[in-house]
């Protein structure tokens, strides 16, 4: 880490004396930014593939009339995934449209247990000579995501939308592990899964709430609020015994230091199950409107508390924080784009803050639920720094590093993607 943050250092001296521009070259039109998916998550490997940002800017730059994102794409663990996106304030005259579609399929899905409670051991990761691989499980999603926001007033908007997922967990299928011996296939053969829902299921989720916001810019604002609070309902069509209402809330304020060179960021959030119960394999789904990655799993790892492993806190509930600041370093133009580079230093933090099967867990591990709650009900803390270059503002591409506070939290992160988190 401290090697990063003087190389970091370093370049925001010596990056500015390469070139300059004033960044404003005003696109009209749309614009094709074909990728190759290459990238890296310390959770996940490396990735390859295809993928595709299409804006067409007509009349209103830097925002844009529609945003299509288009990827096929692999990681090295194992990952697979597809997935299509659609964006746009104009389809409906008046009404902001987003739609998505993606088909997931991990088979070594990762899971460090429920609400933080197992003591992480890093030599349990996967190992092929020592046949281990005790946190994992196979996984394959399909999420179909369409959101509605209609206008109230100015900056305030009401948000009506529908979700279907449909997932299919099991033990690890590979030769190479000993499915008998992970985590997973151990709480399931003690019974701290109810019914079949270690084995997944399909929910359709029903969505209303209102959104504020004042952004002045959506994919990289220098000011302004934007705030989310919505319920998601899913009654029980499926007749699997689930069915659930939980709140989503998010307040994201970005404050000028100094013009848009310097903007002290941060974000707040909290998401819970209000009434009903839901099922363990939608536990980890983290709800939002407009996906800033292709993967909303948490908490923990390059959604919500960067340099945690991911989906290491599991729970009923989740509070969690993001604080940056956004230090725009140079701006220039090129091959007639736009063109920002900027560096970000951050400070994460999350925690569950309601325990989830309270009293399987406490079957399981011998313990009382009070016992399990004090161990549960801890905030976890993270701290790192990144680079962004950004195109026209609305392409970003990410690198960030970051190190949890705990050593059961995992080590050192890496993460290259698009966009900031929030």
């Amino acid at each position: 880490m401290k090697r990063l943050l003087v190389l970091l250092s370093a370049l925001s001296f010596a990056l500015p004396c390469l070139g300059d521009g004033d960044g404003q070259i005003v696109k009209d039109g749309w614009n094709v930014g074909p990728l190759p998916c290459v990238s890296y998550n310390s959770d996940l490997g490396f990735q390859y593939g295809l993928c595709a940002d299409i804006f067409n800017y007509k009349g209103v730059f830097p925002d844009y009339r529609q945003r299509y994102y288009l990827e096929a794409s692999r990681y090295t663990k194992g990952q697979t995934l597809l997935h299509a996106q659609f964006d746009s304030k104009y389809l409906i005259p008046g009404i902001r449209t987003t739609f998505s579609a993606s088909y997931q399929y991990d088979p070594m899905f990762l899971f460090y247990g429920l609400d933080g409670l197992e003591a992480y051991d890093p030599s349990m990761d996967a190992n092929k000579e020592t046949r281990t691989a005790r946190y994992a499980y196979r996984r394959s999603m399909l999420r179909i995501l369409a959101d509605f926001q209609a206008p109230l007033g100015d900056n305030l908007w009401a948000v009506a939308g529908a979700s279907f997922w449909k997932y299919r967990l099991g033990d690890i299928a590979m030769e190479a592990y000993d499915a008998q011996n992970t985590l997973f296939h151990q709480m399931r053969e003690a019974g701290v899964f109810k019914g079949g829902e270690a084995d997944g299921g399909s929910r359709l989720e029903v969505k209303g709430g209102l959104v504020l916001d004042t952004r002045e810019n959506e994919s990289a604002p220098s000011r302004g609020i934007w705030a989310e609070a919505y319920l998601n309902a899913s009654p029980d069509l499926f007749s699997d015994g689930f069915g659930y209402v939980r709140l989503a809330a998010h307040w994201r304020q970005y404050i000028p230091l100094a013009d848009d060179r310097l903007v002290l960021a941060y974000h707040l959030a909290w998401q819970g199950t209000l009434l009903g119960e839901a099922p363990f394999y939608t536990q980890q789904n983290i709800s939002t409107l407009f996906l800033r990655q292709t993967c909303t799993d948490g908490l923990g790892g390059i959604n919500t508390v960067r340099g945690l492993l991911a989906q290491r806190l599991v729970g009923r509930d989740y509070a969690w924080m993001n604080t940056e600041l956004r230090l725009k370093l140079f701006s220039f133009n090129l091959l007639d784009q736009s063109w920002y580079v900027a560096l970000n230093p951050f400070i994460d933090g999350g925690m569950v803050t309601s325990l989830y099967k309270g009293e399987e867990l406490a079957s399981f591990y011998g313990r009382t639920v009070d016992e399990l709650k004090e161990d549960a009900v801890k905030p976890h803390f993270s701290a790192g720094s990144g680079l962004k270059l950004a195109m026209n503002r609305n392409f970003i591409v990410s690198v960030e590093l970051a190190r949890p506070f705990k050593a059961t939290d995992g080590g050192v992160a890496t993460y290259i993607a698009l966009n900031y988190i929030f």
